[in-house]
């Protein structure tokens, strides 16, 4: 199941559990119907979670749906089935600018996994450069997505940037800290003397330890 297939069908289940509220719905005494707090409860938890998975707490999607689905009447409930419609259907028509930083993520969680198993097996080396490279493409992408040049023209050529370049960029222009910039370094010297034969330059705990901070650079500074 591709990561599109797998986001509507959570949005379907998302509607599933509206219907269920909808049904739920009695008339109170004023003349107006009331959905079950359980059942409406159930689709609003669903609902946020769905669409914090996509986007962030601040997006329009998100605190649209929180107010209009403070009560639990029915035009409370048609109003936030509104919102999941519309989400469903930039999915569907791939408007979702957070999409490509999902696949990206999935792709790059398929790199990491082969590196642990990797290593898991003592195959340091190997792991070191795979793990290199999924950071190399993550700085790619982060000036990219920062509007930060990933080439320059030299010779009369094009030719990309080098990783250590990238990295100084985006710290110059406060994509991430001088912490991480420096992290990030050392994590690239280490993808270098693996890809160089320079294999006793590190030994197996160093290449744990370059997965669990590429790991969670990746977490930290999503595309």
């Amino acid at each position: 199941m591709t990561l599109k297939e797998t986001l509507l069908k959570r949005a379907d289940f998302v509607l599933e559990n509206a219907s269920l509220a909808k049904k739920s719905g009695k008339t109170n005494e004023y003349g107006s119907i009331e959905i079950d707090y359980v059942k409406m409860n159930s689709f609003r938890t669903c609902a946020k979670s769905f669409i914090l998975s996509l986007f962030k707490q601040e997006h329009p999607y998100f605190t649209s749906f929180s107010d209009v689905t403070r009560d639990r009447y029915s035009s409370n409930l048609e109003a936030g089935v509104a919102i999941i419609e519309n989400v469903k259907a930039e999915i569907i028509n791939d408007w979702l600018s957070s999409i490509k930083g999902l696949v990206s993520a999935e792709i790059y969680s398929d790199f990491l996994d082969m590196a642990k198993h990797l290593l898991d097996r003592d195959y340091k080396d190997a792991a070191a450069v795979m793990i290199g490279g999924v950071l190399e493409e993550q700085l790619r992408q982060l000036c990219i997505k920062h509007g930060i040049p990933i080439t320059q023209e030299k010779d009369g050529k094009v030719v990309p940037l080098k990783a250590d370049r990238l990295n100084s960029e985006l710290a110059k222009a406060e994509v991430y800290n001088k912490l991480d910039q420096k992290n990030v370094t050392a994590q690239l010297d280490l993808r270098n003397n693996a890809a160089h034969g320079s294999y006793n330059q590190y030994d197996k705990n160093q290449v744990e330890i370059m997965y669990d901070s590429v790991t969670n650079f990746i977490v930290r500074h999503q595309l």
